[in-house]
C-alpha cells in the first residue's frame, strides 16, 4: 500500500466512525421499536413450533425442535379452518362493499357541494365516537328482529356499520389531494365527468383506496366485540375460535398460539404484498 493512501484510509474510517455515532441513537430507536413489534410475534411463533414439554421451560428454549402439532390439533379440534373461512369470506365482502360505496361517497364529499355537506360529512364519524360495546344492544335486537343472528349477511351488516364512516373519512382526505386542474383539463378534452374521474381521478388516488382496502380487511378479520355477541356456532369468526383453546381446566396454549399464528399470517402476507401501495396512500398527503 502507498504511503500516501494509508492516511486517506484512516480519515475515511475516522469518518465512517464519526458518521455512526452520530446516527447511533436513531439506530437504536429504530432497532427498538421493532423488537417492540417482532419479539411478541417471534415468542408466538415460536410457542406454535415447541413441543407442549417446552413450552413451559425455564428458562424459555431459544434452541428446539420444531413440530406441526399443535397446527394439527387446531385443525382437527375446534373447527378453527373453518372459523378462518369465514372470517376471510367476511371480511373479503367487508373490503369489497366498503370501497363499492365509500369510493363514490368520498368523491362526491370531496367534489360536489350539496345542502348539508359538513354536517353530514361530521356525521359519518360518529358510529367511531363510542366503543363497541356501546352499539351491542342495538345490533342485537336489530339482528335479532331481522331473523339475521349467527349469519353471514348478519355480522357483515354490522362489520359496514364499523369500516364505512372511516372509510368515507380517508377515502375524502384522498380525493381531496387530487388536483382539480387535472380534472378540469380531462373535461376540456371532451372526457365525461365518469371518464374523467376513472382515467384521471381514481388512478391519482389509487394508494388511498389500497390503503383503506387493507384497512377495512384487518378490521372486519380481527374484530371481536361483535364477532362474540352475534355470531354462534353457525357462523363462528376467527378471533372468538381461539378462545376455544382457554377452558377452565387448562389452557392449551401449543394449539392457541398456532392459532394466532393462522390468524396473523393473512394479514401480515396481504401487507407485505401491498407495502409499496400503503407506504404511497399514508404519505400521499404529506408528498402534495
Amino acid at each position: 500500500m502507498s504511503p500516501l493512501r494509508l492516511p486517506r484510509a484512516q480519515s475515511a474510517r475516522s469518518l465512517g466512525l464519526r458518521r455512526l455515532a452520530r446516527h447511533l441513537p436513531r439506530y437504536a430507536a429504530l432497532l427498538a421499536a421493532i423488537g417492540i413489534w417482532a419479539v411478541p410475534v417471534l415468542w408466538v411463533l415460536a410457542t406454535s413450533l415447541k413441543a407442549r414439554t417446552d413450552i413451559f421451560t425455564i428458562p424459555p428454549r431459544l434452541w428446539f425442535a420444531p413440530t406441526l402439532e399443535h397446527y394439527r390439533t387446531a385443525l382437527g379440534t375446534v373447527d378453527v379452518s373453518r372459523s378462518i373461512v369465514n372470517s376471510a369470506l367476511v371480511g373479503t365482502l367487508t373490503m369489497a362493499l366498503t370501497l363499492l360505496v365509500s369510493v363514490p361517497a368520498g368523491y362526491a364529499y370531496a367534489r360536489v357541494r350539496f345542502p348539508y355537506r359538513e354536517p353530514l360529512f361530521f356525521y359519518t364519524l360518529f358510529t367511531q365516537m363510542a366503543p363497541p360495546v356501546g352499539f351491542l344492544i342495538p345490533f342485537f335486537l336489530a339482528l335479532s328482529r331481522l331473523r339475521l343472528l349467527d349469519t353471514h349477511v348478519g355480522i357483515l351488516l354490522i362489520y359496514l356499520t364499523v369500516t364505512l364512516p372511516f372509510a368515507v373519512w380517508l377515502v375524502t382526505t384522498y380525493f381531496l389531494d387530487v388536483p382539480r386542474e387535472l380534472e378540469e383539463a380531462a373535461l376540456v378534452d371532451g372526457c365525461s365527468r365518469l371518464t374523467a374521474f376513472l382515467r384521471v381521478v381514481l388512478p391519482q388516488a389509487y394508494g388511498g383506496i389500497a390503503v383503506t382496502a387493507i384497512l377495512s380487511f384487518i378490521n372486519a378479520w380481527n374484530e371481536f366485540v361483535y364477532a362474540s355477541v352475534l355470531t354462534g356456532a353457525r357462523v363462528r369468526m376467527a378471533p372468538v375460535a381461539i378462545f376455544g383453546f382457554l377452558t377452565t381446566e387448562e389452557t392449551l396454549w401449543g394449539p392457541f398460539a398456532a392459532t394466532a399464528v393462522m390468524i396473523m399470517g393473512p394479514v401480515i402476507v396481504v401487507a407485505f404484498v401491498m407495502q409499496r401501495h400503503i407506504v404511497r396512500g399514508l404519505t400521499l398527503g404529506a408528498l402534495r
